[in-house]
Parts: structure tokens; sequence; C-alpha cells
């Protein structure tokens, strides 16, 4: 579990990184090859592996302040960045799983009040006309919309509906439920996923921080050639699997 200290921490990261991450340009954003919770690792242990060679590895020409000693803030930033995707993700796969339990009744709500106006106006050809007009058109966005206009059209046209002792409240119900079906759907499709800023910014922050861990890498590979004890830390336990 993820302690508070270290959440907040990253929280502070991601604020310090994200004028710097937003300003990347987005032809040099990478997306992860590996699991971005095994690269967060790999780059903490990497830092603590390079802090003790830090001046060797400057020597070769590694500036330590931007690149090695600013792991740890990059790593905060993108274990941040990583977390608001996922919460992003989840909320999106909740909403999907109600859309799917709440679209059905919805559409049987609809179909009922249609023949309710129907009855209703049954004497009133411009009326029946009006309920037509609504009826026409298929698909999950139209059939919010026909919610909002069978609650337009009903509340203007009380005195037809008092006739068949009608209750008007379905029409407040109608109304309440468009707004909330735009919502949940608008939530369910998201900003299809791949399109999410969330998960943008998770992409810019994995490569500001992949930027510096090939650096330290490839320095220390260079630096440590001869030396197979210290060489092995530059290397990715994941990708040597």
């Amino acid at each position: 579990m993820v302690s508070k200290t270290h959440t907040k921490m990253s929280k502070e990261n991601y604020d310090a990184k994200l004028a710097l991450l937003e300003g990347l340009l987005q032809e040099e954003v990478k997306k992860p090859t590996i699991p971005i919770d095994v690269f967060m690792q790999e780059a903490e242990n990497l830092f603590i592996w390079a802090e003790e060679d830090k001046e060797l590895l400057t020597s070769k020409g590694l500036d330590w302040e931007q690149l090695g000693k600013d792991l740890p803030t990059r790593t905060g930033a993108c274990r941040y960045a990583q977390a608001l995707w996922m919460k992003e993700r989840y909320n999106q796969e909740e909403a999907a799983k109600a859309w799917k339990t709440e679209a059905p009744k919805a559409y049987e709500f609809r179909n009922d009040l249609m023949a309710d106006l129907r009855f209703a106006f049954r004497k009133r050809a411009d009326l029946l006309a009006r309920v037509r007009a609504i009826a026409d058109g298929e698909g999950d966005a139209d059939m919010i919309q026909d919610l909002m206009d069978i609650s337009v059209l009903g509340k203007a046209n009380i005195a037809e509906l008092e006739k068949i002792k009608y209750d008007p409240k379905n029409f407040d119900l109608a109304a309440q439920k468009s707004d909330a079906l735009a919502e949940l759907l608008a939530k369910a499709n998201g900003a299809t996923l791949d399109n999410s800023k969330a998960k943008n910014i998770r992409d810019r922050a994995y490569t500001h921080l992949k930027e510096a861990i090939d650096e330290v890498r490839d320095t220390g590979k260079y630096a440590f050639r001869k030396d197979p004890e210290r060489y092995k830390g530059y290397i990715s336990r994941y990708k040597r699997r």
C-alpha cells in the first residue's frame, strides 16, 4: 500500500514538473513499452545504484543535477500521473457498467411515455405529428434527447393529459433522467481513453523519466564496461529476463 507521505511527495513532484511535461512536443512523447510500475521501480533502483558512482558518471559527461539527481522527482511525477490516469480509467469502466444497467430501463421509460402521449393526443393531429417527430431517429443520444423533448411537449399540453388523469410528475422525471443519462453516457464513452488528457500527461511523464534513465544507463554501461559487478546495475532487469 502506498503511504500518504509517498503520495504527497509524488503530487509535489508532479506539480513541479507539470509545466515542463505540458511543454514537450507531441512528436517526442513515447508510450511505455514495459509495465509502468516495473519501469518506475527500476528508476528508483537505478538512482540508488548510480548515486554511488556519481563522480565517475559526471566525469564521463553525465549532467548529474539535471538527470541523475532529478530521477526521484521524475519518478514521483510519473507515479502521480499514472495514478490520475488509472482513476480516470476506473471511473470510465464504472460508468460503462452503470450505462449497461440504466440504458434498457431508460429506453423502456421513453417508449412508455410515447405510448402515453399518443393515447392522450389521439384526437389532436397537430400534437400527434410532434410525437412522431420525436420518435424519429435512433441510438443512445437520440433516446436521451427524446426524454427531454417529451418532457417539454407534455408540460406544454397538460390540459390534454388531465383528460386521461395522467400524472405530470413523469415529465419532471423524464427531464431529470435526460440530464443524468447524458452525463453518464459521456463518462462511459470518455474522451475515448487513448485521447484522454490524463493518459497524455502520463505518457509525457514517462517520456521525461525515460530520458533520464536512458542517459544514466548509457553513461553507466560505458563507464563500467570492464566492471561486470557495477555494470549490471545499469541494465533493465525486466528486459534482461
